[in-house]
């Protein structure tokens, strides 16, 4: 049984402080940059290791990015920093136009993202940052599901050559993946292997897909739980594997519906194996203020409410 008492609670926002102070470790080229946030987004342990490589951006979201494309037309590798809905919404033209379109070098970390950021409430609930972002081209989507993977996944991004944005989140959350293991940009992860449905989650909801999945395993249902930590280039081949052997999948998510790594899945299928799905996120609401336990269950974004997707995609083959 995947027991939260047995794992160490840390936020996947530490994971991103952490991979980039390694990273900078190893190229010189690499910049920091954020937006009056520094301890929110954990780039203090880099402030003190390169202040000549830290820029302090002040409340200035859009002036950040351009700095950023400036730095990367110079041959350094920025990393722009700062909350989810002031990083991705708000400086939606900038990203785009001189990020995206001109395919810099440009790395965009966003923190306290989705529900979970809790009692800041709706305007800070950024919950359709995946799918703005994915639908740029030339632009990489991450979204890692705990500690480890957000630092590996952080390492990875300041060795790709192009734009990446990287979504964690502000809630301590079970740190369960293995330590130090090499993230690829691009591959799914099959954490457990079934039979009856396919469970692809991603970030916040992996660790509650894999109890889910214990829980079916006690009703005698056997799924499979695939971790989508990249939603961008998406990993059609695991996907289509996994589904040509369960015949049925759900998506599980902490976002919109509409645009996030379920839309992507569904497209996935719908071009190449329609199958029943089943999906797991925020549909068309914008959040509320409450802790962070409490607006995922009040969303429908826990174990329980995936496990009753998965018997009713079940039900539907």
């Amino acid at each position: 049984m995947e027991n939260i008492e047995n794992y160490t609670m840390k936020d996947t926002r530490s994971g991103f402080g952490a991979g980039l102070t390694e990273a900078a470790q190893r190229n010189e080229n690499i910049f920091a940059l954020t937006a009056d946030v520094t301890g929110s987004v954990k780039m203090g342990d880099f402030k003190a290791a390169y202040p000549e490589r830290f820029i302090q951006c002040g409340i200035a979201e859009a002036n950040m990015i351009g700095i950023s494309a400036g730095l990367a037309l110079s041959g350094k590798i920025p990393f722009a920093s700062a909350f989810a809905g002031f990083v991705s919404g708000r400086v939606y033209d900038q990203i785009r136009m001189t990020v995206a379109y001109s395919n810099l070098n440009v790395k965009i970390g966003a923190s306290h993202s989705g529900i979970t950021v809790g009692e800041d409430g709706a305007t800070h609930q950024m919950m359709e940052d995946l799918g703005l972002m994915r639908m740029l081209p030339n632009m990489v989507v991450l979204n890692p599901c705990d500690y480890n993977q957000t630092k590996m996944a952080t390492i990875a991004a300041a060795e790709y050559n192009g734009p990446v944005y990287i979504r964690f989140g502000r809630p301590a959350v079970p740190n369960f993946t293995e330590e130090n293991k090499p993230f690829v940009i691009g591959k799914a992860e099959v954490m457990r292997e079934g039979s009856d449905v396919t469970l692809f989650a991603t970030g916040h909801l992996v660790f509650p897909a894999l109890q889910a999945a214990d829980m079916l395993a006690a009703q005698g249902i056997s799924a499979e739980v695939v971790n989508i930590a990249t939603i961008k280039p998406l990993d059609e081949e695991t996907i289509l594997n996994s589904v040509r052997k369960t015949g049925c999948a759900v998506t599980a998510e902490e976002h919109f519906l509409n645009g996030g790594m379920g839309d992507a899945v569904c497209q996935c299928l719908g071009r190449n194996l329609p199958a029943p799905v089943e999906m797991i996120g925020v549909d068309d609401h914008f959040g509320e203020s409450g802790t962070p336990d409490e607006l995922m269950a009040h969303f429908g974004l826990d174990k329980e409410h995936i496990v009753a997707a998965c018997q009713k995609a079940i039900s539907r083959k």
